[in-house]
């Protein structure tokens, strides 16, 4: 792939606050129109790669560009292409919500072209992120997980080319889960546009990402699709089972030639049987685990 290609390029990034280094070397690659999602444990880099990503913060050393341009030296124009759902939410009580995404979508008319039409039309906006029926509400009525929903609406309203997420559906519940579920995969199917989000939920991780790179201790430790990495790392099955009513756990790369061999030791013995499937869940503990051992080798792309 060309530089064009890409959304996101970032090459031996590092960040030290004082003494204490937070990414020590981080490099990977998004193509455009891919949706990565960015895992790893409290303190591990996540919010402040993105921060960088944004250009709200300036990086102490590495090569990064976005969209083609380093995000330190950006310009209003390129602000007009990415857009930000940050943890944090600003209290802006009293305005209706339509007329709060009106106010933000205003900023990104100047930056319209005929290719990309800019702002996304509000009462659009409002049915894709779930608020129709609450345009007139004022901010401040909204329940915890509305506000959360505004928050994706406000990083969607210039309709980016980018979307930067730091972890977007905390304080959602299940059904706004699955509405911003699908709300992505709308949004990168129709417009191609490309997502970059963090997040602690492995469950969420797994259902949007087209790939996955795990940070731990400042460095990517894994890169690759969910299935990939489950492959890779924690690739056995675990079958589990019982010999007249004791049980018995085991794991394998070859559940079916077990299963096998148990009925033809065991036969009518065995009783609630049940093969595992490694799961991200599995891959992302045992990388994070195995990464604060001595002498550990990153895996996938970022490993070359």
């Amino acid at each position: 792939m060309g530089d064009s290609e890409y959304a996101i390029r970032v090459d031996g990034l590092r960040m030290r606050y004082g003494t204490r280094e937070v990414l020590a070397g981080v490099t990977f690659d998004v193509p455009r129109g891919e949706t990565l999602v960015m895992l790893g444990p409290n303190g591990a880099g996540k919010t402040t790669t993105i921060e960088i990503l944004e250009g709200f913060r300036m990086r102490s050393a590495g090569a990064v560009s976005v969209l083609g341009v380093d995000p330190a030296r950006a310009d209003e124009t390129w602000r007009a292409t990415i857009g930000i759902v940050t943890q944090s939410w600003r209290d802006h009580a009293k305005w209706q919500v339509s007329e709060f995404l009106a106010y933000q979508g205003s900023y990104y008319t100047p930056f319209a072209s005929p290719s990309t039409p800019r702002p996304w039309p509000i009462g659009d906006l409002l049915e894709a992120v779930g608020l129709t029926d609450h345009a007139k509400t004022p901010i401040g009525r909204l329940s915890g997980g509305q506000r959360r929903r505004l928050d994706v609406a406000v990083g969607l309203v210039g309709r980016p080319d980018l979307v930067l997420m730091d972890e977007p559906t905390v304080g959602f519940d299940p059904e706004a889960r699955a509405e911003f579920h699908r709300i992505i995969h709308a949004v990168t199917e129709r417009w191609q546009t490309t997502v970059l989000l963090t997040t602690h939920d492995l469950d969420e991780a797994e259902k949007l990402a087209d790939r996955v790179v795990i940070l731990a201790g400042g460095t990517i430790i894994a890169d690759g699709t969910p299935h990939e990495l489950a492959r890779q790392i924690a690739g056995e099955d675990e079958v589990r089972w019982t010999v007249n009513g004791t049980p018995h756990t085991r794991s394998t790369p070859d559940s079916t030639g077990f299963v096998r061999e148990l009925f033809r030791h065991h036969g009518d013995a065995i009783g609630d049987l049940e093969v595992r499937r490694a799961s991200l869940e599995d891959t992302y503990l045992a990388l994070v685990r195995d990464a604060e051992t001595p002498r550990f080798e990153p895996i996938g792309r970022t490993a070359a």
